[in-house]
């Protein structure tokens, strides 16, 4: 089993999250953060194969090892449910508070900024992530991991495998804990059921007919149990784990990423059927863009923002809380929890006398008032699927809802289609042509069609408000009294989800970014949130079937990511 991690900072360090992916072949490399040449089977400890929820067991088809695949298990490492939650914190040695300049504004920008060229030849060329902490530590999070599976699982058309591609981004509130949970655990709790419904597709042996693969709505509702079942453990497993240790340290460890709160947004790409399914709980976003024969891109939404002041969610909770008037109140739920769903949030899932024994034993507060008959608050995610077309070079902006407070999916899909004019593929790959399909799909053509000025956006403009959905306006916009118009952006960055927070923060006015980004925690709180963006780049090129994945050095923050060596 080959095994490979990136670190998303060491402001955010010890369970990172990465890209993980497998190959037939041991893989020779140098020593980058001091990794084996090769990786060996695990093997399971007696108490892992005795626990139902370890990653390992009954897995013998999801991934390629270096070894044969056992006929019982799948012994992974990296897919670990267990151990501890660990997230360092922003420690200044010498405090002092001055305004940033333009130039140490930029190196708070890119601190966190990562890319990586995606050299699979399966659909996906490249992806950029970026995280601007707002809280400190900073509550949000994300993962990313990639699955080359079995030819078992692959599909009836041919002995190819294919890549399960995931990508996430978690957003935390009332603390850090349950995003960096779900950053450790979510991935792998949703490729175990996916794996499930395809080993139940395929029965005890590998047909090659379409009946072989499970249905769209059977991939949908594996996704769906797995989030549930992951929230389930961090809400309810959790009790009766601290109930068995029964020390109030322990209760503390335990029950923390019940108490706090996180959304989460998980995208799963399948490199055989070209699908992308996107998995919302909470109000986190995920937004496609599509150039257009005009040239022009568009932005589809691929989620809805899902609070108290969404129209679908406000009447799913009164029907399911018949004679609760308050159960949404304020655009809250119970008047207090913006979002609808999210994980943890026990004090929205727990009964009254469960949190009454938590305060009385160990650590919790009062119920809430208006608590009658929970659970209020589900981390069941309404799923999307979305056709990818590489040829079109399709891109995908997954972002926590800092970015959406401060721009609108137009105005992200047309930045990234604007950036994508100023930094066409990498020099190197530029040079050999190797991905000219995917720079001719994005970067050539004949022209728009449509006249635009040199500083308008790329983007088809909605012609009304109609289709914004459950969708929230961009308040900080208002906040900070920015006028609108596309002049206001810029073109700084080689990193596009960087691209995209410099321009959520003012873009052409300095002055503006400096002062949003001078600003220390947690004053910084009120006037921006934490920030997760991730741009993922879907393109044709002609890499050879299961290539590497290769750090992007010049978009990246130095120590972040690496090259191969």
């Amino acid at each position: 089993m080959y095994f490979r991690q990136f670190s998303i900072a060491a402001f955010v360090s010890v369970i990172a999250s990465g890209i993980w992916y497998y190959r037939e072949t041991p893989v020779q490399q140098g020593d980058l953060a001091n990794r084996p040449t090769s990786a060996p089977k695990l093997q399971p400890s007696a108490e892992s194969l005795k626990d139902p929820h370890w990653p390992g067991r009954g897995f013998p088809h999801l991934a390629i090892t270096a070894s044969p695949l056992d006929d019982e298990c799948f012994y992974e490492r990296d897919l670990a449910t267990s151990g501890p939650i660990t997230k360092s914190a922003e420690v200044q040695s010498n405090p002092q508070h001055s305004m940033l300049t333009p130039e140490e504004a930029t190196q708070k920008l890119r601190r966190l900024e990562e890319s990586y060229q995606v050299k699979r030849g399966r659909g996906v060329f490249r992806y950029d992530v970026v995280q601007l902490p707002s809280n400190n530590p900073i509550e949000d999070d994300h993962a990313e991991k990639l699955v080359q599976t079995s030819k078992f699982l692959s599909g009836p058309d041919d002995d190819a495998t294919s890549d399960w591609m995931f990508w996430s981004v978690f957003d935390g509130h009332a603390g850090w804990t349950t995003s960096a949970k779900l950053r450790q655990v979510l991935i792998p709790f949703v490729a175990r059921q996916l794996h499930a419904i395809y080993m139940g597709a395929k029965g005890s042996l590998p047909t090659h007919s379409p009946e072989s693969l499970p249905s769209p709505a059977q991939i949908d509702a594996a996704i769906k149990q797995g989030f549930l079942k992951c929230d389930h453990e961090i809400v309810h497993e959790s009790i009766l784990k601290a109930q068995k240790a029964n020390t109030k340290s322990a209760a503390a460890n335990l029950l923390s990423p019940a108490l706090s709160g996180s959304c989460a947004l998980l995208s799963f790409y399948d490199s055989r059927t070209k699908d992308l399914r996107v998995a919302c709980t909470g109000d986190s976003r995920a937004v496609l863009g599509r150039r257009g024969a005009d040239g022009l891109w568009t932005a589809q939404p691929l989620s809805e923002d899902q609070t108290g002041g969404t129209p679908s969610e406000i009447a799913r909770l009164q029907a399911e809380h018949p004679g609760e008037p308050n159960v949404v109140a304020h655009g809250r739920i119970l008047g207090g929890l913006e979002p609808s769903r999210a994980f943890g949030d026990a004090s929205y899932k727990w009964t009254r006398d469960i949190q009454e024994m938590v305060k009385k034993n160990w650590f919790g507060r009062n119920p809430v008032a208006l608590l009658k008959t929970p659970p209020y608050v589900t981390a069941e995610p309404i799923v999307t699927t979305t056709k990818m077309m590489p040829e079109k070079g399709d891109f995908v902006v997954l972002a926590t809802d800092g970015l959406w407070e401060m721009l609108t999916n137009e105005e992200v899909v047309g930045l990234v289609g604007r950036w994508l004019e100023h930094n066409p593929v990498n020099s190197s790959t530029a040079a050999t042509s190797k991905s000219s399909t995917w720079a001719q799909s994005l970067l050539g053509g004949s022209g728009s069609g449509k006249s635009r000025t040199e500083t308008s956006l790329p983007v088809a403009r909605p012609q009304s408000e109609s289709g914004k959905g459950g969708q929230r306006d961009t308040i900080r916009q208002q906040q900070w009294n920015i006028q609108a118009g596309d002049e206001r952006f810029v073109v700084e960055d080689k990193n596009a989800a960087t691209h995209l927070v410099r321009n959520a923060l003012g873009g052409r006015d300095r002055d503006m970014v400096c002062g949003l980004l001078t600003l220390p925690s947690p004053y910084s709180r009120r006037y921006r949130d934490d920030l997760t963006v991730e741009v993922i780049f879907f393109g044709e090129e002609e890499e050879k079937l299961g290539g590497d994945v290769v750090p992007n050095i010049e978009a990246s923050a130095p120590g972040l990511a690496r090259p191969k060596l």
